[in-house]
């Protein structure tokens, strides 16, 4: 393709019979992929840091299995004893953002199809959102250690 500069608009070329084609339709495209495709902290787990409360909470909870919405609930209220209750607002305006950062993935199989509702929804952490987890968790350990320090915390530094 050679650019005709007598009619040329930005954006367009013109092909050998004079017929106008966007050239830039397929480096949209292309870059649109790219960008669905990765997720915009995918290259540094600390980019995401320091996650919010629920975000690691919700992390916590499916870390060592599958879960629904109901049951992440239940299993942050257990582990927190009642201290944190996600609200159905908080949760899966949560989970939206970490499927949108690739930290958990929606799956299709249920661990019991015969016993459960075909309505809910399962999740499972990804090995990104694990990496995150681990840096969040290390970075609190730390936070927690110079707490001790300055004796803001019980124990020894």
């Amino acid at each position: 393709m050679r650019l005709n500069p007598q009619n040329h608009r930005p954006g367009t070329e013109s092909r050998a019979g004079g017929e106008r084609v966007n050239c830039d339709v397929d480096r949209y495209n292309e870059l649109r992929y790219i960008y669905l495709m990765t997720p915009p902290s995918a290259a540094n787990p600390d980019n995401l840091l320091p996650l919010p409360v629920a975000m690691f909470h919700i992390l916590v909870a499916v870390a060592d299995q599958d879960r629904h919405g109901y049951a992440i609930m239940q299993d942050v209220a257990a582990r927190t004893n009642g201290v944190l209750k996600l609200s159905p607002g908080t949760l899966y305006g949560s989970i939206r953002r970490m499927l949108d950062e690739s930290l958990i993935v929606e799956i299709s199989e249920r661990q019991r199809p015969d016993e459960d509702d075909e309505r809910r929804r399962y999740y499972r952490i990804t090995a990104f959102g694990r990496a995150v987890a681990q840096a969040e968790a290390a970075r609190l350990t730390t936070l927690l250690r110079q707490a001790k320090a300055v004796g803001l915390a019980p124990g020894r530094a």
